[in-house]
């Protein structure tokens, strides 16, 4: 089971507390815990492609390690990102691939 998120409490509460409810409560709370229908592995990789093809870079570093404290590796996301690539855009992989560098970085050389 995910551990509870409180970053919309943490940071939206006090100026949009229904919007923080919702993400923290519904999306984090409901959507993620829904792993018999699927893994939060895949949940992470389907949320890192969506948001690169939004050119959400904002919100991409805390998916990108989320998807790697979920168990996606290095090789996965490098092929995630270039698989993007084709379809959302070379330089929003560029900018994804600068990002997935510094979260993966302790994995170098590995």
């Amino acid at each position: 089971m995910a551990d509870k998120v409180t970053a919309g409490h943490d940071l939206l509460g006090d100026f949009a507390p229904k919007f923080a409810e919702l993400n923290d409560d519904v999306l984090f709370g409901q959507v993620w815990s829904r792993e018999a229908e699927l893994s939060p592995r895949d949940r992470s990789m389907i949320t890192v492609s969506a948001l690169l093809s939004g050119g959400n870079f904002e919100q991409l570093p805390v998916h990108m390690t989320k998807a790697k404290a979920n168990g996606v590796t290095k090789e996965e996301m490098a092929e995630v990102i270039t698989h993007l690539a084709f379809y959302c855009g070379w330089p929003k992989a560029w900018s994804a691939f600068n990002l997935a560098k510094e979260i993966y970085k302790d994995q170098e050389g590995a």
